[in-house]
């Protein structure tokens, strides 16, 4: 990745996962800087992270080639407004949920827009970000956004902005997904006698193992699944009970309930 400056607006969880991914790939903390109005926020980045952290939005801002965009989509227009003058010529990376990169372009006066959707994995240098780019957007600049969120795991592009709303259902929201069936199983656990520690630990060891194998043997979930399923056993019973109450159904239906709400936020927002 380049040397340049990387610009931060917005100091939240997803900014600071970022940081800490890019700072772990190599990258010097003196090459970043953050703007963010609240000062526990400020505090916690220049102690975890030791990067230039400001309140406001100045010109230093011109000195970035890429400017990631981290603030809640309903502050936004608020946080652009101070910054638009310093980032024009800068590549804006937006990890915004529901902003669209019309609604960017027209904020920033900047072209070159990529918007990605990570999730909360990132924060331990496991997530997956999905990226679209503008048709402004350079090679190069492809590059270097791609590298900024490879420091937080997987990465994917996407040739069409509208599907990041199925990404965002799917793997952005998805992390909620697995939360919810690890409670489920914990509750499973203490109604068959076992403790609440328990329950959580072979909960998690479990999904954990299972989507490790899953990545590593490159099989179909179903074949994978088959395979651990033998007719009249303990698996039947349970995949069984799940199909007859439409468990996979509504798994289906929950994922595209979240994908219509992302358009919504978009139709909103952006």
């Amino acid at each position: 990745m380049s040397a340049s400056r990387i610009a931060f607006v917005g100091g939240g969880n997803m900014a600071g996962a970022i940081v800490g991914g890019l700072l772990r790939a190599g990258r010097a903390p003196s090459s970043m800087l953050v703007i963010e109005p609240l000062a526990e926020s400020r505090a916690r980045l220049q102690q975890q992270h030791g990067v230039d952290v400001r309140a406001e939005a100045d010109a230093s801002l011109a000195d970035a080639s890429v400017v990631v965009w981290a603030v809640k989509p309903q502050s936004f227009a608020e946080a652009a407004a101070p910054c638009a003058p310093h980032v024009r010529r800068a590549l804006q990376l937006s990890v915004m949920a529901g902003i669209r990169s019309d609604a960017i372009v027209r904020a920033t006066g900047a072209a070159a827009v990529v918007r990605a959707m990570p999730n909360t994995p990132a924060l331990i240098g496991q997530g997956i970000s999905a990226l679209f780019a503008r048709a402004a957007v350079s090679a190069a600049q492809r590059a270097e956004a791609q590298a900024v969120l490879a420091s937080t795991g997987r990465t994917l592009w996407v040739d069409d902005e509208a599907d990041l709303d199925a990404v965002t259902a799917l793997s952005g929201s998805g992390p909620a997904y697995v939360f919810y069936l690890v409670e489920a199983m914990e509750a499973a656990a203490l109604e068959m006698g076992l403790s609440g520690a328990q329950g959580r630990e072979l909960a998690l060891a479990t999904v954990a193992g299972a989507a490790a194998l899953a990545l590593q043997s490159g099989e179909a979930p179903a074949t994978l699944r088959q395979r651990v399923t033998s007719k009249g056993g303990t698996t039947h019973a349970a995949i069984s009970s799940l199909d007859a109450d439409g468990v996979g159904a509504a798994l289906v239906r929950a994922i595209v309930a979240a994908q219509r709400r992302a358009k919504e936020l978009g139709d909103e927002f952006g």
